[in-house]
């Protein structure tokens, strides 16, 4: 049988009581910005230069996230 864990059953009830105090979500929901038109054309592009032959096949770039 699932269970919940203790932690998780006390969010839970802070965030319905929340929810009931203020008639709304106590956080805010918005869209992931990868799925934005601008970048889904940009991909678009670049999957359809790839598929004439226009791109090259490399090792995977190593990218320092500390710089």
């Amino acid at each position: 049988m699932f269970r919940i864990r203790p932690f998780h059953e006390r969010s839970i009830y802070y965030i319905c009581k929340k929810v009931g105090r203020e008639k709304r979500i106590p956080f805010e929901v918005s869209v992931d910005p990868f799925y934005s038109e601008s970048n889904m054309a940009h991909l678009r592009r670049g999957i359809a230069a790839l598929n004439n032959g226009k791109g090259m096949a490399h090792e995977p770039i190593d990218v320092d996230v500390d710089e």
